[in-house]
C-alpha cells in the first residue's frame, strides 16, 4: 500500500482516490487469487500528512482561489468596459439618446434626498462660448493705430 501511494503524487492521491483503490485492488487480488482469496473492497479512507506538507498545500489551495478570484474579476471587468464601449458608440450616433440620458440622471437626481443639486448645463447649450471668437477684417491688430 505504501509504494502504491508512494508513486504518486499528493493532488492525486487526494482527487482520484478511485484509481488508486482500483490499483490496489488489482495489486491484491494477484497475490491472493493463488490462494483461492477474493478481496472485494479496497478503500484509502485517510491519508496523513505532515504539517508542513498540510501548511504548503493550504498555501497553494489558497493562490490558486486568488488566481481564480483575479481571472473572475478581469473579466468582469473586460464585460463591463465593452458594455460602456457599446453605450457609447450609441449615445454618439443618436444625440436624442444623450438628451434621454440626460433626464434619466436628472429623476435620478431628484429621487435622492440631497440638499444641493447641480444642474448640469447640455454641452450645445455651451458650445458658443467654447469656441474661439471670430476675428473681424475691420479690426486692427493691437498697437497700430
Amino acid at each position: 500500500m505504501r509504494s502504491v501511494c508512494g508513486q504518486a503524487e499528493l493532488d492525486e492521491l487526494l482527487a482520484e482516490r478511485e484509481k488508486i483503490n482500483a490499483k490496489l485492488q488489482g495489486i491484491l487480488d494477484a497475490q491472493t487469487d493463488p490462494w483461492g482469496i477474493k478481496v472485494i473492497t479496497v478503500e484509502v479512507k485517510h491519508i496523513d500528512l505532515p504539517q508542513e506538507m498540510q501548511r504548503a498545500m493550504a498555501r497553494q489551495a489558497e493562490a490558486e482561489r486568488e488566481r481564480r478570484a483575479k481571472i473572475i474579476n478581469a473579466e468582469g471587468e473586460y464585460q463591463a468596459a465593452q458594455r460602456l464601449a457599446e453605450a457609447s458608440a450609441m449615445i454618439s450616433t443618436h444625440p436624442v439618446a444623450l438628451q434621454l440620458r440626460y433626464l434619466q440622471t436628472l429623476t435620478e437626481m431628484a429621487a435622492e434626498n440631497n440638499s444641493t443639486t447641480i444642474f448640469p448645463l447640455p454641452v450645445d447649450l455651451l458650445s458658443p462660448f467654447l469656441s474661439p471668437p471670430a476675428k473681424s477684417s475691420e479690426e486692427e491688430p493691437p498697437g497700430q493705430a
